[in-house]
């Protein structure tokens, strides 16, 4: 019973500890420190507190396997060590049973609680918009830069507005403008619809602030759907491996008012950057199966 009573007073106290210590933390501890929060906790888009979610949780987990793992070989390495007097190896036991089950279901229901929760998570995150989308945009990598397609009404391609993007040209000093970097508008609270494509290799899109990334293919087209929840300014890159100027490979994304993002697109329009970029700079003109010059179905015509 003493021992009992011990335990319940170093309890009470801890936990107020925690309570107390947990309180104060502000947003970005909340978040472990992700990118993609403000001091309000405000996300950058609709899908970003999830990402960061699955993320702390899953390293609150095995941070606790972690500490129960830690005190338990510590407390074998005590309790069990070679006492004064003693030589030889201590008693060797072939096995414990209950031991046995309790390493064996604990990292079972561990695999198929992650498997579960990344799952689920997984699928709302890759749910895309389809028709139900406010914007449809389309980015497209190339070797080092991305252009960016805004399609038109009803996502008329013929009647999109576009901009080509060059990569990064840093000084002497290594100092990039980011002024003259791809840029991609987003309108805040709406629908976007990403279709990501690739012009010759595998690159990668990620905005860094939204914590997601998805890759661009060569001749298959990747999507992503979110909504951008914050008015502000976020960096982009490409996150795959892409050749020598892969580190140039930067870009810009502006969240801004609807009113905003149609007069941006309005001034496309003026500069005449209208119509469907994608197939008129298209590296793989002769992918197989295209019927373009070079291909197989040419060869085997000859």
């Amino acid at each position: 019973m003493p021992s009992k009573r011990r335990l319940r007073w170093v309890a009470v106290p801890a936990g107020i500890a925690a309570a107390v210590a947990l309180a104060g933390c502000t947003p970005t501890e909340l978040h472990g420190f992700l990118p993609g929060f403000v001091e309000d906790g405000t996300a950058a888009t609709n899908q970003t507190d999830r990402v960061a979610s699955l993320w702390v949780n899953s390293w609150i987990v095995l941070l606790a396997v972690g500490v129960i793992t830690w005190a338990l070989m510590g407390w074998a390495a005590v309790a069990y060590r070679r006492r004064k007097g003693q030589t030889g190896l201590p008693v060797q036991m072939r096995y414990n049973m209950p031991i046995e089950i309790f390493y064996t279901a604990v990292p079972l229901v561990l695999v198929l609680g992650f498997f579960f929760f990344t799952a689920r998570d997984q699928a709302e995150i890759e749910t895309q918009w389809g028709d139900e989308a406010d914007v449809e945009i389309t980015a497209i990598g190339k070797q080092w830069a991305f252009d960016f397609m805004y399609a038109g009404e009803d996502d008329d391609l013929s009647d999109a507005v576009w901009t080509m993007g060059i990569q990064a040209q840093p000084d002497a000093e290594g100092n990039v403008d980011q002024e003259k970097l791809p840029t991609l508008v987003l309108p805040v609270d709406q629908k976007v619809h990403i279709s990501l494509q690739s012009r010759d290799v595998i690159h990668s899109f990620w905005i860094i602030d939204f914590l997601y990334k998805k890759d661009m293919y060569i001749g298959k087209d990747n999507s992503w759907s979110f909504i951008p929840t914050r008015v502000g300014e976020y960096a982009g890159k490409c996150a795959e491996l892409c050749g020598e100027y892969h580190s140039m490979m930067l870009f810009n994304v502006k969240v801004v008012e609807q009113d905003e993002y149609y007069d941006y697109v309005e001034a496309l329009r003026e500069e005449g950057n209208t119509g469907d970029i994608a197939d008129a700079y298209d590296r793989l003109g002769n992918f197989p199966g295209t019927g373009a010059p070079g291909t197989d179905s040419e060869e085997e015509g000859e």
